[in-house]
């Protein structure tokens, strides 16, 4: 019953727990949900955030009945992000260096209502029963701010060590290659904290993100989704990410899709996935993919007259040729039209009809569950229209 509260509030626009609680009393179709049972709005916040499992499970079984009644066949998939809004301000970012500075005096005023607090000891004023809590805060700041820089601390070591590993490889290459030019010797991996590093107060996992170059800054997260694009429109693969790229989103978006629904056989991207070790994990599956790729050197707004087709872009890379070629088929170009069509809509749903723009929860993890969620209640939604249509004819 929780469950299917969760799910049919979902699909109708009501996310917070306090208003899911109210319409179990307002709402006639919810009251028959609930055998007119009106679960507290803490029970409800608690079952979502404990229950993930639950939503994963229902989340396939919705597609293998889709499946099962010959609304949903996976074989080309379109992926595609969203930012959407995290649950935190973006005004509690901190940078590394300013969090140290904060620290440092975090100390010094901390000692001094201490030795404040300690002369006032005994004393029955006013002000000596609040000197107490000044410091309390203080030191909740300085604890937040340490355990802020120890998160950016682990994150550049694991960049690093990254980083390290493709600057050995690249130095491998460089001693194999003959004779006196190899190249520029590439540039070790720095090991120090970059103090331009930032990181959330409220909610870490989250990032500042932007729609486009000309949309502002946001704390938000990337919901990612591969939609099937047979006319059904039903999302076959949720998962969320904190970067603000798609360029390394492709390959697991696409391993987001259960196996249970069938093999992917093609895979349809825009340009913001344009990525050649992506490309070529596909290509080794044997799995084809159609993202779009730009010309090298062309910008958006840029009026420059086109470079003829009889000489050849420069820098251009082995993936990017095979992959234009593909596009200037017959065949190539009438899949690749299926992606704006299937894909595209499911976001103005998400956001407009159901009138999701923002997270309640908080860290990767829990709002990757309530995504999920999100994409559930919008799947029940769009079978339910799918299975109208198909009693209709």
């Amino acid at each position: 019953m929780m469950l299917a509260l969760l799910i049919y509030c979902y699909a109708n626009g009501i996310f917070g727990s306090r208003r899911i609680e109210r319409a179990t009393y307002r709402d006639l179709a919810v009251r028959y949900l609930c055998a007119d049972a009106h679960p507290d709005h803490d029970t409800i916040c608690k079952f979502r955030r404990e229950n993930f499992e639950a939503v994963s499970e229902a989340f396939l079984e919705i597609l293998l009945l889709a499946r099962e009644l010959k609304l949903l066949k996976v074989g080309t998939i379109s992926v595609d992000g969203t930012k959407v809004d995290a649950n935190a301000s973006k005004h509690r970012n901190v940078r590394y260096d300013r969090a140290g500075e904060r620290v440092e005096q975090l100390k010094v005023e901390i000692a001094e209502l201490l030795e404040r607090a300690e002369a006032a000891d005994g004393q029955e004023t006013e002000e000596g029963q609040r000197l107490p809590e000044a410091p309390s805060r203080r030191e909740k700041l300085k604890r937040e701010l340490e355990v802020a820089r120890a998160r950016l601390e682990a994150q550049a070591k694991a960049q690093v060590a990254r980083e390290r590993a493709e600057y050995e490889r690249k130095l491998k290459a460089r001693e194999k290659r003959l004779g006196k030019r190899k190249g520029k010797k590439p540039k070790p991996p720095d090991e120090a904290v970059s103090g331009d590093r930032q990181i959330n107060l409220t909610d870490p996992d989250s990032a500042l993100m932007r729609k486009s170059k000309g949309s502002e800054y946001r704390q938000s997260y990337n919901g990612q989704a591969a939609v099937s694009t047979d006319g059904s429109q039903l999302i076959v693969g949720a998962r969320l990410s904190n970067a603000a790229s798609d360029r390394r989103e492709l390959v697991a978006t696409v391993d987001a899709v259960p196996p249970a629904l069938g093999r992917v056989g093609c895979v349809l991207a825009d340009s913001g996935y344009a990525n050649g070790s992506e490309v070529e994990v596909f290509e080794r599956r044997s799995v084809e993919v159609l993202v779009a790729v730009s010309r090298p050197g062309r910008r958006r707004h840029d009026f420059r007259p086109e470079v003829p087709e009889c000489a050849p872009p420069r820098h251009s890379k082995p993936w990017v040729a095979r992959m234009k070629a593909r596009l200037e088929t017959a065949r190539g170009r009438s899949k690749y039209q299926l992606r704006k069509q299937s894909v595209e809509p499911v976001f103005g749903i998400l956001k407009e009809a159901m009138g999701f723009r923002r997270f309640l929860l908080r860290g990767l993890e829990k709002v990757q569950g309530e995504w999920q969620l999100v994409c559930l209640a919008y799947n029940c939604k769009r079978l339910h229209r799918l299975m109208q249509a198909m009693e209709g004819t």
